[in-house]
């Protein structure tokens, strides 16, 4: 088994997946050093600021409505929760359910908990989630400083196990152990399989997991599932403790996001005995036959799924074609993460487009089911090569790579990415929602979206026009990967420049 469950933390993805965050060339040949085991990771020696793991931890865990976060860390690291306060909102107006905050609280390391350790600190954070929040749960997350310092999270939690009547989970998840802010999520899984999921007192035959983010499209999974007699259970955000615990009464798991889900669905595959659909993800025409044929074969629904197929392919074929002829030949650049990238470049290909780079924010070499992911794997089995370059966010080398390719548009998923296009005059397409091109029906919406931006212009140019970007003319005229594999200089070498 590769998940091991006994460990009290997740690996993290590069000693585990030997994930990468630097590279520079193509996509077939990333692929084939991948699978032959010989990709080795470039060095920078100067990059922008990223995100971090413990981020992508909280931003899952805040999610579960009936639990509570306990955050162990400098006040700071709490800021992305205000993002998931936005994203909770949102979730529960799509859903129509009351208006609600998310259930957290931070302990506010200073200088003098870092010095002299923050148990009291956490205890206190501890006592005051159960008290305001009565979660069924209180997950504690890590910090850069909590792991510094050594603070023994695990036995202060197990302190307070008789006093607070309900499962208290570490979560580790400090940013300094890994490059890669997905590392989080894998924390995060590793918590709930470990602390949350029992193994199943009956099976339901007709339940799929979903692994997901915000579930906003879930209408649009739960017609196509249930037309052939399944029933969608929407993961991790927006679910209850009492749901998570049951993930193991599910027939199989989907997801719609490899990175996101292949810590998660490969725990409950080799620990529950959950089958994992090991596809390519639902977007665009081929990600959607792959995703539905392979939940066919093993749930031995083939025949079921072959007729959904031709119906809902024959009932977009005539939008499609139109489409097809408008974006023909557009020149496209991608920048997401690694599974949305891969997917993406696909699905544009499907809409007659020309993909000129994919920048993706990280690249596993394997998924933890042992394989190049699917999606990547596919990009490389082409006739064409697809130019492509591994960074985590760095929008330096994004800004000079725009500059000298001129796209047509730009497709990104993060946010802060699509300004950046805008003010360079190029239309940018923001993909917030990860069901924005899900299914048969998805890729008339997207491709529809993108002749709208394409047809229209004008913002972004007059936008262009009057912004001063804060970039030198001197870095504008240099490549866009001046700085990868140059590796950063020793402490020595700066402190003589500094002096």
């Amino acid at each position: 088994m590769t998940i091991n469950l006994k460990a009290t933390e997740a690996k993290v993805r590069e000693n585990r997946l030997s994930s990468i965050t630097a590279y520079k060339g193509s996509v077939k040949d990333m692929v084939q050093k991948a699978g032959g085991c010989g990709l080795k990771g470039g060095e920078r020696c100067f990059t922008q600021t990223t995100s971090c793991s413990l981020g992508c931890a909280q931003g899952q865990l805040v999610m579960i409505q009936d639990a509570a976060v306990v955050g162990h860390s400098a006040i700071g690291c709490g800021s992305d929760t205000i993002q998931s306060n936005i994203n909770k909102r949102r979730g529960h107006f799509s859903r129509e359910w009351e208006l609600t905050d998310i259930n957290y609280i931070n302990t506010n390391m200073t200088e003098e908990a870092t010095v002299f350790g923050g148990k009291a600190k956490l205890r206190e954070g501890v006592r005051e989630a159960y008290r305001r929040f009565n979660p069924k749960a209180i997950f504690v997350t890590t910090s850069c400083v909590s792991g510094i310092i050594g603070e023994d999270v695990s036995g202060i939690l197990s302190e307070l196990e008789q006093e607070i009547p309900v499962p208290l989970v570490p979560v580790h998840c400090e940013g300094f152990r890994s490059r890669l802010w997905a590392s989080g999520f894998d924390a995060a899984f590793h918590a709930i399989l470990s602390y949350i999921v029992k193994p199943a007192e009956k099976k339901r035959p007709e339940l799929v997991n979903i692994i997901n983010f915000a579930g906003i499209g879930r209408a649009q999974v739960t017609r196509l599932l249930n037309r052939i007699g399944l029933v969608p259970q929407f993961i991790v955000q927006f679910t209850t403790l009492d749901q998570l615990s049951r993930l193991s009464e599910a027939a199989a798991t989907l997801s719609f996001c490899g990175t996101l889900g292949s810590y998660l669905a490969t725990g409950l595959e080799e620990h529950f005995g959950v089958p994992y659909i090991k596809s390519l993800q639902p977007h665009g025409i081929a990600g959607t036959d792959s995703w539905l044929r392979e939940l066919g074969r093993v749930l031995g629904k083939e025949d079921e799924v072959e007729a959904l197929i031709a119906e809902e392919k024959a009932a977009i074929a005539q939008e499609l074609a139109e489409l097809q002829t408008k974006l023909n030949g557009k020149r496209v650049v991608i920048g997401m993460g690694p599974s949305f990238a891969q997917n993406y470049t696909r699905l544009l290909d499907e809409l007659g487009m020309d993909v000129v780079w994919t920048a993706s924010w990280h690249f596993d070499q394997r998924h933890d089911y042992g394989e190049v992911p699917a999606a990547a794997q596919d990009l490389s089995e082409w006739d064409k090569d697809i130019p492509v370059s591994v960074s985590e966010l760095q929008i330096f080398e994004i800004i000079n790579l725009l500059r000298e390719l001129k796209p047509d548009v730009y497709v990104c998923r993060h946010p802060g990415m699509a300004i950046w296009a805008a003010k360079l005059g190029i239309p940018a397409i923001f993909v917030s929602d990860e069901y924005q091109s899900f299914g048969y029906q998805g890729i008339i919406s997207f491709g529809s979206r993108i002749a709208d931006a394409l047809a229209n212009p004008t913002f972004v140019r007059y936008l262009a026009s009057k912004i001063k970007l804060p970039y030198t003319n001197w870095w504008l005229e240099q490549d866009a990967f001046k700085y990868l594999d140059e590796a950063a200089p020793s402490s020595k070498v700066r402190s003589k420049e500094v002096i």
